[in-house]
C-alpha cells in the first residue's frame, strides 16, 4: 500500500513539474522544474527497485540540469533575456497529438493492468557490474574509446588558431 502511495505521489510530482517546464516563461524557472521532474523520475526508479537507473538518473540528468541553469544564467546575463515565450501558434495541434497519445497509452495500460509482478524487486547494480567487467568488458571499453575520440574531435574542431 505504501509503495503505491509513493509511486502515485512521485508520478503526480513528475507530471506537475513537467507542466511547469512547459508553462514557465522564465528560462531559469523552467530548467529548475526540469530538474525537479527528472529527480521525480529518479525517485520512481528507486521506488521500483532499479537502483542503477536511479543512480544514473541523478548523476547524469539531474546534475546536468544544474549545469544547464548555471550556463543559462552565465550566458544570458540580463534578467530581461531570461523571459522567453514557451508557447507557439500551433498549441492546438500539439494538444490534439497529446490527446491521441494519451488515449493510446491508456488503452495499453488497460491491457497490461492485470499483470502482477511475481518476484519482489531487488537491486541489480552488482549484476550489472559483473556483466560490464565480465562478458561485456570489450564492448564497454570500445565505447569508452569512441567517446574519447569524439571528445578529442570536438576539442580539435572548436579550437581557434592564433594569428600571431
Amino acid at each position: 500500500m505504501l509503495d503505491q502511495i509513493v509511486f502515485y505521489s512521485l508520478s503526480v510530482l513528475v507530471l506537475l513539474s513537467a507542466l511547469g517546464v512547459v508553462l514557465q516563461r522564465n528560462a531559469v524557472h523552467s530548467s529548475l522544474f526540469l530538474g525537479l521532474s527528472l529527480a521525480g523520475v529518479a525517485g520512481l526508479f528507486a521506488s521500483l527497485g532499479a537502483d542503477f537507473l536511479f543512480g544514473a538518473q541523478i548523476m547524469v540528468y539531474v546534475s546536468g540540469i544544474a549545469v544547464l541553469v548555471m550556463f543559462v544564467v552565465m550566458l544570458l546575463g540580463r534578467a530581461s533575456d531570461l523571459h522567453l515565450r514557451q508557447v507557439n501558434d500551433r498549441w492546438m495541434a500539439a494538444l490534439l497529438v497529446c490527446a491521441v497519445a494519451s488515449v493510446g497509452l491508456l488503452k495499453i495500460a488497460r491491457l497490461s493492468s492485470a499483470t502482477v509482478a511475481t518476484v519482489a524487486a531487488r537491486p541489480g547494480t552488482h549484476d550489472i557490474g559483473r556483466l560490464f567487467l565480465g562478458q561485456w568488458l570489450v564492448p564497454f571499453e570500445l565505447i569508452s574509446l569512441v567517446l574519447l575520440a569524439a571528445l578529442l574531435g570536438a576539442v580539435f574542431f572548436t579550437r581557434t588558431e592564433n594569428a600571431s
